[in-house]
């Protein structure tokens, strides 16, 4: 169950409680938790794939552990088995995959190093953010921007992954794809920043 959320005022609102027999059961938290495991669990193994030049099968392999990502999301909400730290750990294992992903990509001159560094760099500093607020009892929800920014930088990887370059003006379709993702990428990170700030500051005004 998430801790809060953040309301229009910028303020973390109580969770609403909800009857222990409408939440999912043991195995039900097990498969999310095995769904959000598995994307760590594969990250290196795409990296080191696309290193070995073994593309097609990087690709499958990173197919699959992004889909994990919404199945897992999907499931939590459906059984209700959602926890602070669960949230925690899905969004953790998406930039570890994301991260691994574009290392390997950047190891084989497949993508832009600084594409990558942007990329990289926004997700590190949201989840200090993320800690941050969750330090404070405060859990800031993913906005709609946030999940499109996913899907663009899962679709983008895959397609430098299978090195899918088929020119559109001067840029194949890959790099359009990646070029994308770090616009979306920036101006997410861009809604969180402001989002949080909205945080403080409200959390300052109360305590003054």
């Amino acid at each position: 169950m998430r801790v809060g959320k953040l309301s229009p005022a910028g303020s973390a609102t109580a969770p609403r409680a909800e009857p222990a027999e409408a939440r999912g059961g043991a195995w039900q938290t097990g498969m999310v938790a095995t769904a959000t495991g598995l994307r760590l669990v594969l990250a290196p193994v795409v990296m080191a794939l696309l290193m070995a030049g073994w593309d097609p099968l990087a690709g499958a392999l990173f197919a699959v552990a992004a889909a994990t990502d919404y199945l897992d999301g999907y499931f939590a909400r459906r059984w209700r088995v959602s926890t602070a730290t669960g949230s925690f750990l899905d969004t953790t294992a998406d930039k570890v995959l994301v991260t691994a992903a574009l290392i390997g990509l950047v190891a084989i001159s497949r993508t832009s190093a600084w594409a990558a560094l942007i990329i990289v760099g926004r997700e590190m500093v949201i989840m200090g953010l993320r800690g941050s607020a969750a330090t404070q009892g405060v859990l800031i929800v993913a906005s709609q921007l946030g999940r499109v920014k996913a899907a663009v930088q899962f679709l983008a990887i895959l397609l430098s992954t299978l090195n899918v370059g088929y020119l559109i003006g001067p840029m194949g379709i890959d790099q359009w794809f990646m070029a994308l993702a770090v616009l979306i990428t920036v101006g997410s990170g861009i809604d969180y920043l402001v989002r949080f700030s909205r945080v403080v500051i409200g959390r300052s005004r109360g305590a003054g």
